[in-house]
């Protein structure tokens, strides 16, 4: 049992990490959201600090997960997800997946009330996807000012200064599949394009 105990206390640090890595979230803002100091905090990551029940409550309500999801509790065999949405800088994001760590995927939503209309591109680690359910979503890519409609899917390295808001008036969904450097999602945007075939007698 304490060796169990253990185990999931030590996983605890990467779960952490993880988070507020795809979150692109610094330690310092973490601080500032939970009153932990940053010194506990970057402990706590690397598993130099024993993760307790009174610096778990308020890092879960910051990530917006469970403490089950934290600790890596067992699944009590209900497959369904229950999302939590999370809103943050004009956006609504659904976590689609409950692991930490690999690729995460998150349905996000801006609505039409959004208050992101100048474009503030930031950059971080990682690889994004993008994929556009309903509305227009403009995506500023380094020097490019896209705007992908439903059907649409864009995927770029975060390290290239980006950013996303509504095109048009009304509120737009996408799904988004984040990794760390060196996982990407691949997708062929349409079939490739059988020969052409010439007419009779040409």
């Amino acid at each position: 049992m304490d060796d169990d105990l253990d185990q999931a206390l030590g996983a605890v640090g990467p779960r952490l990490r993880a988070l507020r890595r795809q979150r692109a979230t610094t330690l310092a803002d973490l601080s500032g959201a939970t009153g932990i100091s940053v010194s506990t905090l970057s402990r706590l990551e690397s598993g130099s600090r024993r993760p307790t029940l009174e610096l778990l409550l308020p890092l879960a309500r910051a990530h917006g997960v469970t403490l089950d999801e934290l600790v890596g509790a067992p699944p009590t065999g209900d497959p369904r997800i229950h999302l939590r949405p999370v809103t943050r800088h004009g956006m609504t994001m659904l976590p689609l997946t409950r692991r930490a760590g690999g690729i995460q995927a998150y349905k996000l939503v801006i609505p039409a009330s959004s208050p992101r209309r100048e474009p503030d591109p930031q950059t971080h680690e990682g690889y994004e996807w993008l994929y556009v359910l309903n509305g227009r979503l403009r995506l500023v890519l380094g020097e490019r000012d896209l705007v992908l409609s439903p059907g649409e899917a864009a995927e770029f390295d975060t390290r290239v200064p980006h950013w996303f808001g509504a095109a048009g008036a009304e509120s737009v969904e996408f799904l988004s599949l984040f990794g760390t450097q060196g996982e990407r999602a691949h997708l062929r945007a349409r079939p490739r394009a059988a020969p052409s075939e010439e007419p009779d007698g040409r």
